[in-house]
């Protein structure tokens, strides 16, 4: 026997069975903290992690500028020696902050990030403009309006046109509704289709599956209690819906579908072909309600969104965490088209004397008249319990941060260095772990490469053939690889099953360690694999 052999057999992977009702993070979780004091003293490495080990600078900086600028306009109404100042006047400031506006780094970026707003927005009271930049980053109103700051909705519409929109020219027909991440753009939707009587208990609803496990959750709570249905893309098809897929959701009985697109954890975005299909889809189901999470857009060269090509039907989540290593910021954000099924069904719903009554009663204290309030200024209502509306609305320094990242990259019109410095670095780690493998990797256009998902039976009939990998199949909890791999190695990947994935799938994000991490994990997954198949044959 081996001295690694000895290792192996020292796991006690009895207990692994009680994990089995976890979610994927929990379970991430507590092989963290196994693989802490694994069995070989290795370091951890943990490629369970989505967060990017990387930040966006300029933006940073930027932010940084207006603040003090701010502090400085602010000192010149009133300044006490206890650190107490006014407030910051409007008529002038747009060209006192140009002024005062140096040749370092920060300041260049942020003369011409605000040179091109004011240009390409064709902004007429640049002293309004700047007040909002300066008078936001600073934080002292509460944000007005509250679903979104004037300037900075035209500057997040102007960003989703080039990065999600591309050839259709849908910027100046959104409504956009910044959000404290992904996370709360979530729960905003599914309260709001709740409430507003879009979508009810029993219903059903289509997720894209493999997909970001909260879209499997959230729907199937009590106070949803939706009908879950899901279309399962397979690696056969290169993670694509087929056309038997497409046709399930033409049943009018599908209230909605979700998506993310690229997906996660399969990273894959939707070819422009299929995207078309939603197009056909939508002529014979045309109450479907389409909710896409395009967070991972940006990491996808010739990226489109669903949003684009059925933007009446569907509602955009998108957030700058992943991109712009800004998850801590909490930056996300809703865009409807000003023309959408969620509006035309509620104005519909209404004609129920009943539900008449109680959206009257529901909003009459927001709006003087209730029955013509969009669905996304609804959301905004009740994501603050109504009562609260006046107060509402993503904290403007948050949206001002958005502002930065936005004119980030709208400064560069035929490109963004930045982005595709992002891009290069997962695809290098990619690569990277797929050689170490020995498996080829795959190098479609749709492959974002943030994420990648292993088969470990595939892996292992590659290695060792066929029947090791039907017995270990039969002999071994699914979540035993990943067990093992934490307590022996210290080396952290998520099992997928809870994403949707088929057992055997695990994910390994390539965001957040270095190319010679992923090296190591693959090497780690390979040892592993031989010492299952030296068990095998022992």
């Amino acid at each position: 026997m081996t001295a690694d052999l000895k290792i192996f057999n020292a796991v006690d992977d009895t207990k692994v069975k009680q994990f089995d009702q976890l979610s994927n993070f929990e379970i991430a979780a507590i092989f963290k903290r196994l693989a802490k004091n694994n069995l070989r003293h290795n370091q951890v490495v943990n490629g369970g992690r989505g967060n990017p080990n990387w930040i966006e600078t300029t933006g940073r900086l930027a932010y940084s500028r207006l603040l003090e600028l701010g502090v400085v306009e602010a000192e010149q109404t009133f300044n006490e020696d206890a650190g107490m100042a006014g407030n910051v006047r409007q008529e002038g400031l747009y060209q006192r902050v140009m002024n005062a506006l140096g040749d370092s780094r920060r300041d260049e970026f942020l003369r011409n990030a605000i040179q091109a707003a004011v240009n390409h927005l064709d902004i007429q009271d640049r002293d309004a403009f700047m007040y909002e930049l300066v008078d936001g980053a600073l934080g002292d109103h509460y944000p007005y309006p509250p679903r979104c700051l004037s300037y900075t909705e035209k500057i997040l519409a102007q960003y989703l046109q080039k990065n999600c929109f591309k050839d259709q020219q849908l910027a100046d027909y959104v409504d956009i509704f910044p959000t404290e991440g992904g996370t709360a753009a979530m729960v905003y939707i599914f309260q709001e289709l709740h409430s507003a009587h879009i979508l009810y208990p029993g219903d059903t609803v289509v997720v894209n599956s493999s997909i970001f496990t909260p879209y499997l959750q959230i729907p199937v709570l009590s106070e949803y209690d939706f009908h879950v249905k899901t279309v399962t893309t397979r690696r056969s098809n290169n993670w694509q819906m087929t056309d038997e897929q497409f046709e399930e959701l033409k049943d009018p009985k599908v209230k909605a579908f979700f998506a993310v697109n690229p997906t996660n954890p399969t990273a894959r975005a939707i070819t422009p072909e299929n995207l078309q299909k939603f197009k056909e889809v939508l002529k014979v189901n045309t109450n479907l309600i389409i909710i896409t999470d395009d967070v991972y857009g940006t990491f996808s060269p010739d990226y489109q969104s669903i949003f684009a090509v059925a933007p009446h039907n569907t509602i955009l989540v998108y957030s700058f965490s992943k991109l712009y290593g800004a998850t801590g910021e909490r930056l996300g954000l809703i865009c409807m088209h000003k023309k959408n099924v969620c509006d035309r069904l509620i104005y519909e719903n209404l004609l129920n004397s009943h539900l008449n009554e109680l959206d009257e009663e529901r909003y009459s204290i927001v709006a003087t008249d209730p029955h013509k309030m969009k669905f996304i200024d609804r959301m905004v209502a009740d994501s603050r319990a109504i009562g609260l509306y006046h107060t509402a609305g993503l904290s403007s320094p948050q949206q001002i941060m958005m502002d930065m990242f936005s004119l980030s990259n709208l400064r560069e019109p035929a490109g963004d260095e930045y982005v595709a410095t992002s891009r290069q670095t997962v695809t290098n780690r990619y690569n990277e772990f797929w050689n170490t493998l020995g498996l080829t990797a795959d190098q479609t256009l749709e492959n974002t490469h943030y994420y990648t998902l292993v088969d470990i039976y595939r892996l292992m009939s590659e290695r060792h053939g066929k029947e090791f990998a039907e017995y270990y199949q039969d002999h071994y909890n699914y979540l035993d690889f990943t067990y093992r791999l934490a307590v022996e190695f210290g080396t952290v990947i998520m099992d997928a099953t809870a994403f949707g994935a088929e057992k055997g799938n695990v994910r390994v994000s390539l965001a957040n360690l270095t190319t010679a991490d992923y090296h190591r994990i693959a090497q780690d997954m390979l040892d592993l694999v031989d010492e299952y198949y030296e068990k095998y044959q022992y």
